[in-house]
């Protein structure tokens, strides 16, 4: 895939140990690709938080979010709590983001607008 495609229609790549993470500006490139209110938190990952109705939407949802992580074994960390459901996405291996934190939280935002 290309630079040209959708970042929800690419899909995640393993990282390798050694890969450096992605520079600042790359980063903020990305982002403002993303819809909805992603945003790099002071670690330096990717986060959004999604409010909902009530505790058993949330919870639908982040078992949503569970499902696009496994197909594209790329693992967020998700909390749920009454009426939200917050995401928080990095590549563990290297301590920073990588151009599939990006494809991840894309098919999330996609994920979320359809379930709204």
């Amino acid at each position: 895939m290309n630079a040209e495609t959708p970042l929800a229609e690419r899909a995640c790549v393993p990282c390798r140990g050694g890969t450096p993470p992605l520079a600042a500006d790359d980063a903020d490139r990305l982002l403002r690709q993303l819809r909805g209110e992603w945003r790099i938190n002071e670690f330096g990952h990717l986060a959004v938080r999604y409010g909902f109705a009530n505790f058993v939407q949330a919870m639908e949802f982040a078992n949503k979010v569970a499902e696009i992580a496994e197909s594209e074994q790329h693992h967020p960390d998700i909390t749920v709590r009454w009426g939200a459901c917050e995401v928080e996405i990095w590549t563990h291996k290297i301590d920073g983001l990588t151009e599939s934190d990006f494809v991840l939280a894309a098919k999330i935002e996609r994920a979320h607008t359809q379930h709204s």
